[in-house]
């Protein structure tokens, strides 16, 4: 499973609780603290450290006052970067969180990657069809397949669209939280790591879809590690496997996600990879996100002018 150890991550400028996307994501929670914005930077500011303690290569992109995106510091919904220099731009369903899409991000990609084509999906939001990157599909990367739960946010025709053009066989399947309610991205309820898949199968009800995504696991020989739904409300499923510089797998996750988890769990994981944690409350509560959704996985190739 190709994973990476070069990430980039938003700097938040104006984090909050965004009501255009609360409309169907039932992670957020209205605050009513008036430091948010302060306690958000402090926590993306030591997530951003823990990770390079572990000497993970993290490339920090300031976010801009103007215009107003209270949910810059979860990038992985509107870019994504491959390992043959494609950058996609994906189509975001809130009005307010297409203007994340700033040309100095991927400026600052450029001083240190090479960017050979750019595939821009977003001209769908005008059709009101969405794909939100690696937020809607959880990628095998390895094996080619993009796992995907249908939502308001993620569109099987575009998703259809993108695995034709980048080579992946798209599973598509239903997901609800347990008060039968659409599970709005995919990587809130699993995570595909090279060995392994964690994955909330409780939220899929129809029988036939559990099966198959079982019998679909199963065969690219990763072992299923299951999380209950009180797991993925604590954002057990919002786990990204990283490597640092040394080729040494990582699990990242926050710390209410660690928190949730079982001891046998742990167990089964650390078998793989240690796990990397960060405090990230005051995100997850008012984001409706958690640490997957704050890493962009840069896999392009390094600029020459780079070294």
């Amino acid at each position: 499973m190709p994973t990476t150890s070069n990430i980039l991550m938003i700097r938040p400028v104006h984090f909050g609780f965004n009501a255009e996307t609360a409309v169907n994501n039932r992670f957020q929670v209205a605050g009513n603290n008036e430091n948010t914005q302060e306690k958000a930077l402090r926590e993306f500011d030591d997530f951003v450290n823990t990770l390079r303690k572990n000497d993970i290569s993290v490339m920090v992109a300031e976010d801009t006052p103007i215009p107003h995106t209270p949910d810059s510091l979860f990038p992985n919904n509107w870019i994504s970067f491959h390992e043959d220099g494609s950058v996609v731009l994906y189509p975001m369903f809130a009005v307010n969180r297409r203007q994340e899409r700033k040309e100095h991000v991927l400026e600052a990609i450029k001083t240190s990657f090479t960017i050979a084509s750019i595939t821009d999906l977003s001209l769908n939001e005008d059709k009101g069809v969405f794909l939100e990157g690696t937020g809607s599909m959880v990628l095998d990367r390895d094996h080619k397949i993009a796992y995907a739960c249908l939502s308001a946010r993620t569109d099987p025709g575009l998703l259809t669209a993108f695995c034709k053009k980048f080579g992946y066989q798209p599973f598509v399947f239903h997901a609800t939280d347990e008060n039968g309610d659409e599970i709005y991205h995919t990587n809130v309820m699993m995570c595909v790591a090279d060995r392994y898949v964690v994955i909330c199968l409780d939220a899929i009800t129809d029988a036939k879809e559990k099966a198959d995504i079982v019998k679909l696991i199963s065969g690219s020989d990763k072992e299923i590690i299951e999380i209950t739904q009180t797991q993925l409300n604590h954002f057990a499923g919002n786990m990204l496997q990283v490597e640092n510089r040394q080729q040494e797998k990582l699990l990242v996750m926050s710390t209410q996600a660690y928190q949730s988890l079982n001891p046998a769990q742990i167990g089964q994981l650390t078998r793989y990879n240690p796990i990397v944690h960060a405090e990230l409350s005051t995100i997850e509560k008012n984001g409706g996100g958690s640490a997957r959704c704050m890493m962009a996985e840069i896999f392009l190739p390094r600029s020459k002018k780079a070294g």
